[in-house]
């Protein structure tokens, strides 16, 4: 891969960062904003917390590998364990963030229901396929980098 295209990678990355950042700091906005329109106990607030804080956390370690791995490319290692090992940490990353939002579904589900605002429900699905997707590319690219690997 060329120097210019991994570099455009980071710096998509890069400025990516900032605005998820951002969503870290609106995210409590967001949360009891929509307690005022549904009404839900303190405990369904929580795990609203729960769920979106905890799938921030996989998906900055992911945006952190992914930065590895293009490093990695850079330097033309690309069959190292350290490759393998990060494609393997951001498949763990997609397959969390899948894992935490089928199961906020219900949750979002009756925000949804609440507020009128099927768009929640799509917004989630999209998560979970998006990431369900970038898990087994990683799973593929990891398998295809394994049967090359001459060592």
């Amino acid at each position: 891969m060329k120097r210019s295209s991994t570099t455009f990678l980071k710096v998509v990355i890069f400025i990516g960062s900032p605005i998820l950042t951002l969503f870290i700091f609106l995210l409590p906005m967001v949360i009891t904003g929509l307690s005022h329109v549904i009404e839900a106990p303190a405990y369904v607030q929580f795990i609203g917390f729960i769920g979106l804080y905890g799938s921030v956390t996989p998906f900055l370690f992911a945006l952190y590998q992914t930065i590895k791995f293009l490093s990695y490319i850079n330097k033309n290692d690309v069959m190292s364990k350290q490759s393998l090992n990060a494609l393997k940490n951001i498949r763990y990353c997609g397959i969390t963030i899948s894992v935490l939002y089928v199961i906020a579904m219900p949750l979002l589900f009756l925000m949804a229901d609440g507020d009128d605002a099927p768009g929640i429900i799509l917004f989630a699905l999209l998560v979970i396929l998006s990431t369900s997707v970038s898990a087994v590319f990683a799973k593929v690219f990891e398998k295809r980098c394994n049967s090359n690997k001459i060592s």
